[in-house]
């Protein structure tokens, strides 16, 4: 008997354990941190100038983390308007417009400027094509997320562009734009000399496929099409980062 109730305590115990990380990783939102320190540690390395400063890298990184950047006053200042918007922004459109994943799209879009900024003192055309394409990036992707998800956000009392839209052709017909102007001006950085033209190849290449994909999601509106969608976001963006990186000029 006694064995039995160590047993149970020590299940308990174990469920506790499991229960309260999971629920630090929700709090700190741990994917989407990832996703904004893999984007700011991505500008700093294509902002670099050769030898690139790891040690000045790693402060980046940690101090976007902590929301602190004691690399510069402009990594600060950024990394201020980025919390700025999606507090004031961001967070109170989300009941009152629409328009609120266009404005949560900039905060999401900053940190690559921010890693640039760290990385040069300054902001250029190379930070500003970084920034056009994780904010292109973001509306496809929430687009089908809020499509398959809408009557999750109605009921949450969030204004999204896919709460009345039953059929998906508006949520669609978004996501194929926006997925036509990332073909278009994601080939930027090549353009603006911060990569060889070997990283337009490969940019050209995903951005098809996305467009694809996303007219497909136009034709067929379903749910399915819908997480295709999402995925093929998910596979495009860290692909694209590395030929960043890796055609780095």
């Amino acid at each position: 008997m006694k064995t039995a109730v160590i047993e149970v305590e020590n299940a308990r115990q174990a469920f506790a354990r499991r229960r309260f990380i999971a629920d630090l990783f929700e709090l700190v939102k741990a994917r989407l941190t990832s996703l904004v320190l893999l984007t700011t540690a991505v500008g700093f390395y294509v902002g670099s100038r050769s030898p690139v400063d790891y040690a000045a890298l790693f402060r980046v990184v940690f101090g976007t983390a902590a929301a602190a950047l004691a690399c510069n006053a402009l990594s600060a200042v950024l990394a201020a308007i980025t919390i700025t918007i999606y507090i004031f922004g961001y967070t109170p459109l989300k009941r009152a417009s629409t328009a609120n994943t266009v404005v949560g799209a900039i905060p999401g879009a900053i940190p690559p400027v921010i890693g640039w900024a760290a990385a040069r003192g300054a902001i250029d055309s190379g930070a500003w094509s970084l920034f056009a394409i994780l904010l292109l990036w973001q509306l496809p992707h929430f687009f089908a997320i809020a499509w398959m998800y809408r009557e999750d956000y109605s009921r949450a009392g969030f204004r999204m562009i896919s709460s009345d839209d039953l059929t998906g052709e508006r949520s669609a017909s978004q996501s194929v734009l926006f997925c036509i102007l990332l073909l278009i001006l994601g080939g930027l950085p090549a353009f603006v000399g911060i990569v060889s033209f070997a990283y337009l190849a490969i940019e050209l290449v995903l951005g098809g496929l996305f467009i694809a994909v996303a007219m497909r999601f136009l034709r067929v509106r379903t749910r399915e099409a819908a997480r295709l969608l999402f995925i093929t976001s998910i596979i495009y963006l860290p692909l694209l980062l590395a030929a960043l990186v890796l055609t780095k000029s």
